[in-house]
């Protein structure tokens, strides 16, 4: 390796001593939130998203630095070099862009290349419907706590544009312009307002900067979509002009064929997030159409793979045994498997890259010399442990039970990340255990702590019927 890029391969001989490994391109996670804390931690386990959003509230703010670095070395020691974050869960108690360039030093520091996306919304906090009409479909006596702490201020365009700008200069000032690409994350549709949204599709084109947003993840979306969008919410992203290789939409879960044939015309890259959608009760992506259309389709975590680890070998197989297709039917194969797992959601983190960048990127193996030096390396004794031929695929065997725990070395840009198991920049485990005590004592000082969360599950039983019966609009 040289300069961070891989200088020369050549093969070992046959009779090199030691144990066996598996060198292979590193992981990307091409969309995430940099959460630490999860789901069934929180008591938030098995909740649909429309109640599942709020419980992420219910721990105090903490020193976003720590929690990003926790977060990050999970994924990087379950084998990602590069992590799409969308900066949705602000710690608070300080200027947004010194909070987010924490996150990004925190990146540094573990030695991970992220994209960060800027949160913005300015509409709709509690539920698919102005503030009002959801809170009058809750239980009275929640009303006010609610109100107070999920509604959203709305701000001018520009105010959320200029924040932006300012991490994306602090972000600069701070020397790390080379590992993060700051980019534009409106949170969704439901979540912005038609003139937020022309913003950031005008600001894109001026600026070239990515564009990170969740699409059609639930069925009640795309009931709202539909409700308020008659002409068609993916038209009209595209009449404002925010559809292009800039974009990057998370989920899709429920979007139509015909959809799908504009995003891929386009140029906008999918991030799928199957365990997700699968623990949150969003449903399984259409992801046979997508790739049928020609859609550009990366892989996401969201903070919620399936065991909770951040395990993006076993997201992989996880999508893998899902998307394939059924009996001989051929739905991925698995060229497009390792697009999905290695290649597409480059451009996600990444940000947008020049033409002659991007068809670089787009085609040859990424295991070559002057290619980036982002080299997952797997324990190969531990995953086959049972070796009985010489002519079984390595392939079948790293699909059938490849995981995390058979990670050993993770080097991104030549740096190695992770060194036999341990992440090598930060102490994990002294930070971690940091992180609990710290969490667990803002808790214990807390008075409304428990009132809260008492809330959200009343909170939850009132939406249920709500999201039934078709949200506002419906009898």
């Amino acid at each position: 390796m040289a300069e961070g890029r891989i200088a020369d391969i050549e093969p070992l001989p046959g009779t090199a001593p030691g144990p066996r490994r598996l060198a292979m391109p590193a992981l990307v996670n091409a969309h995430d939130h940099a959460r630490t804390f999860r789901s069934a931690t929180l008591g938030a386990a098995e909740q649909p998203l429309e109640t599942w959003l709020a419980w992420l509230g219910v721990l105090p703010g903490v020193d976003p630095w720590l929690c990003a670095a926790t977060s990050f070395a999970r994924s990087a020691r379950k084998g990602a070099a590069r992590v799409m974050v969308h900066y949705t869960r602000v710690q608070g108690g300080m200027p947004y862009a010194d909070e987010a360039l924490a996150v990004a030093r925190a990146a540094r520091d573990v030695g991970i290349r992220i994209g960060l996306a800027a949160a913005i919304r300015d509409r709709q906090g509690i539920g698919y419907a102005d503030d009002d009409t959801v809170l009058a479909a809750l239980r009275p006596n929640i009303r006010g706590a609610v109100r107070e702490r999920l509604s959203v201020r709305a701000e001018p365009p520009a105010a959320h544009l200029a924040r932006v700008d300012e991490l994306a200069t602090a972000v600069d000032e701070a020397g790390l312009a080379g590992q993060v690409s700051v980019q534009y994350g409106p949170t969704a549709v439901q979540w912005c307002s038609p003139a937020l949204l022309v913003a950031v599709a005008q600001a894109s084109a001026d600026t070239g900067r990515g564009v990170h947003m969740h699409l059609l993840e639930t069925r009640y979306q795309r009931e709202w979509a539909d409700r308020v969008h008659p002409e068609g919410i993916v038209r009209m992203l595209d009449a404002i002009g925010l559809l292009s290789p800039r974009l990057t939409l998370a989920h899709c879960a429920w979007a139509r064929p015909e959809e799908l044939a504009l995003l891929a015309e386009r140029g906008v890259t999918i991030a799928v997030n199957t365990a997700s959608n699968l623990g949150l009760r969003s449903g399984i992506a259409p992801v046979a159409e997508m790739l049928r259309q020609g859609c550009r389709v990366a892989m996401g975590l969201d903070g919620m793979a399936f065991d909770e680890d951040d395990d993006g070998l076993r997201e992989l197989r996880l999508a893998w045994a899902l998307h394939r297709g059924w009996g001989f039917e051929e739905a991925m194969s698995r060229a497009q498997l390792w697009d999905f797992a290695l290649r597409h959601g480059r451009r996600s983190v990444d940000g947008p890259l020049p033409a002659s960048a991007a068809d670089d990127a787009a085609s040859g193996p990424l295991l070559a010399p002057g290619r980036p030096a982002d080299v997952l390396v797997l324990d190969w004794e531990s995953l086959d442990d049972d070796s009985l031929f010489d002519d079984v695929d390595p392939l079948d065997l790293l699909m059938a039970r490849a995981h995390g725990g058979h990670v050993r070395d993770l080097f991104v840009a030549g740096r190695a990340v992770v060194a036999e198991g341990r992440v090598t920049g930060i102490d994990e485990p002294t930070l971690r255990a940091e992180l609990l005590a710290r969490t667990r004592s803002a808790l214990a000082a807390d008075p409304r702590a428990a009132a809260w969360r008492a809330t959200l599950r009343e909170m939850a039983e009132d939406l249920g019927p709500f999201y039934r019966r078709g949200g506002p609009g419906c009898c």
